[in-house]
């Protein structure tokens, strides 16, 4: 087991018993392997990405202001600006109602990859469960969306155009689909890993001005991978809702 981080710790001391019990009750592949401390640290960053989210979002909820809006305000809004003109080009018209689940899925990727860059913390992006966590998340959001607009006509993709091509599709389909999951979850865990593995190694071995510009380097491919993800869903999802499609 990896040693704990101090927010792991501090999580485990407080919620050590109830959340052994809850994994006790599971089958025994999700049996913790210490009981003192049944929460990793990948699950101890996932769950301080997410508390210091709903604190940020809370924070603007409060000060939102048509007269004087703040800094944080604007950053806000030119994001759900961009998340909607982007998701509108690609999807069509309507597709504002998709802003709040690919918005929140950016910003909570984004941050995920960033809170590595902090003493004593580690992103969670950069382990394969996270990163699989959240392409299945967006996996069963496209698909439903579909399913909603289509109703059970969504399925009809999956076996082509003809019926008797049915054999032939359905397999196609389905591997095209989880090829997808694949893709979503190594792309960002493969460079967020790397890029935390290059930043770590260069302050260990030039600690002075050096690693500054890996950190840059850090944040931008943090950002841009972030990107990439919400990008990959929006056009995933716009495929599931689309009537030509």
């Amino acid at each position: 087991m990896d040693e704990q981080l101090w927010f792991t710790a501090i999580l485990n001391h407080a919620f050590a018993k109830p959340v052994n019990a809850i994994m006790q009750a599971l089958p025994p592949v999700f049996h913790p392997e210490n009981p003192n401390a049944p929460i990793n640290n990948t699950t101890a960053m996932e769950i301080l990405v997410v508390c210091g989210l709903i604190i940020l979002f809370l924070l603007i909820r409060s000060r939102l202001s048509v007269e004087k809006p703040g800094g944080v305000q604007h950053t806000a809004e030119m994001l759900d600006e961009f998340i909607t003109n982007q998701s509108d080009g690609i999807i069509g018209h309507h597709s504002e109602k998709f802003t709040p689940f690919l918005a929140s899925l950016f910003v909570f990727v984004f941050i995920s990859n960033l809170i590595g860059l902090i003493p004593t913390l580690e992103s969670p992006t950069a382990v394969w469960g996270t990163t699989l966590g959240c392409a299945v998340v967006a996996f069963i959001y496209y698909n439903a969306q579909g399913i909603r607009e289509h109703g059970l006509k969504y399925f009809k993709q999956f076996i082509g155009p003809v019926w008797w091509l049915f054999p032939l599709m359905l397999p196609i389909e389905i591997v095209s689909h989880l090829a997808r999951v694949m893709s979503l979850t190594i792309r960002l865990r493969a460079n967020i890993f790397a890029g935390d593995m290059v930043t770590l190694t260069f302050f260990t071995l030039i600690p002075i001005l050096v690693p500054v510009i890996f950190l840059g380097l850090h944040v931008f491919v943090s950002f841009l991978q972030a990107y990439i993800f919400t990008l990959l869903t929006t056009i995933y999802l716009g495929l599931a809702v689309s009537h030509e499609h």
